[in-house]
């Protein structure tokens, strides 16, 4: 957890120093805010500056303690707003879970750690073994083969339950499919989804 620490001085600069100096800090890693005056005294709240990647690391680091696994940790950037952290190592299958349970909550708990009290939000992708990799590329071929099927036999066809990262896959991947479309229904974990022709689809 970040440090933080509150400091008056007859200037501005003067608190900033006494802060970085307690914290034992430099300036480029610290986040400084300044609160006002006070009593004719600067006041100023500064806060350790802890790079995404160390939290991120931080905390899957703790996971795999508390599940008895070793492994390594690379990161990767498909785009500026993404972090892509993938997890390598033997007998890590317990991060990844039934059906890949516990690697999308890794995931999701991830988004949630970077993220807070930012203004600019950055997706965090958590993969395990190329679990998610691999799981995506099989959820683009089951959306497209069964829209297919839906247009041939004109009659909508539901998928087995999936997480709701996987359902978004197969949202995302027919949304521009003029044929058919989605809908997800259910209650987890037995949610599912439904793809069907678009009404007033004439199929030839």
């Amino acid at each position: 957890m970040a440090r933080t620490v509150i400091k008056k001085g007859n200037t501005v600069e003067e608190a900033i120093n006494l802060a970085l100096a307690e914290l034992e800090l430099d300036l480029e890693n610290a986040d400084v805010e300044v609160l006002g005056n006070e009593d004719q005294y600067s006041v100023v709240k500064v806060t350790e500056h802890i790079a995404d990647e160390a939290k991120i690391s931080s905390f899957i680091k703790e996971v795999m303690a508390y599940l008895g696994v070793e492994g390594d940790l690379s990161f990767s950037y498909p785009d500026e707003e993404t972090i892509k952290v993938d997890i390598t190592g033997s007998n890590i299958s317990s991060m990844i879970g039934k059906r890949g349970d516990v690697v999308y909550a890794i995931s999701y708990l991830s988004n949630i750690i970077v993220n807070k009290d930012k203004t600019v939000f950055k997706r965090i992708v958590v993969d395990c073994e190329n679990y998610r990799a691999n799981k995506e590329k099989k959820l683009i071929d089951l959306a497209n083969s069964t829209a297919a099927r839906v247009c041939k036999y004109r009659r909508p066809i539901q998928l087995p339950p999936m997480p709701a990262a996987e359902r978004r896959i197969i949202h995302t991947v027919l949304q521009s499919n003029r044929m058919v479309e989605t809908e997800s229904f259910g209650v987890e974990p037995q949610r599912c989804v439904v793809i069907r022709l678009r009404p007033y689809t004439k199929v030839i």
